[in-house]
């Protein structure tokens, strides 16, 4: 289990706390869709979540997914902060024959994006911090960590 992976599950707990709501209860309310089994093994780490079904436990709790990641606690390595960058994905390179398949991911969340703001420039998407966020959920790495291995593979534009 990954220190991002643990941080998330004690937000994921955190946030079902605040709403007054044991494991069991979660899977009440939900009629089962949410076992509590399932949503336990997310708080503790044990089990990675897609962002898929994070939005969706977000949307059962009634709160934006942003808040259902954890905030950033600790030094930054060098560099400028996360949330100061630009992210600029290369959606060329994210369409090539022969991109690491370990990257289909983030292809499928930069088109998914691109489709929920209509951005059809067909070349650089720029991604929110939220966003990039989101995206180290399914890779169970801390955002910085996944910009470092999205430059190395050569699917970000250089700002």
């Amino acid at each position: 289990m990954s220190d991002y992976q643990r941080r998330l599950g004690t937000q994921l707990r955190a946030i079902r706390q605040q709403q007054g709501l044991t494991l069991q209860e979660v899977e009440e309310r939900s009629q089962g869709h949410w076992k509590a089994v399932v949503v336990g093994s997310y708080e503790r780490g044990d089990r990675a979540v897609s962002v898929a079904k994070l939005a969706e436990l977000g949307e059962f709790y009634g709160v934006p997914v942003s808040e259902l990641l954890p905030g950033d606690t600790g030094p930054r390595r060098a560099g400028a902060p996360v949330e100061a960058r630009r992210i600029k994905l290369d959606l060329r390179a994210l369409d090539r024959g022969d991109l690491n398949p370990e990257l289909a991911p983030v292809s499928r969340f930069a088109h998914t994006i691109q489709l929920q703001r209509g951005d059809y420039n067909g070349s650089v998407l720029t991604i929110r911090d939220e966003d990039l966020r989101a995206l180290s959920v399914v890779y169970g790495t801390e955002p910085e960590e996944l910009v470092v291995r999205l430059k190395d593979e050569g699917v970000l534009v250089d700002s």
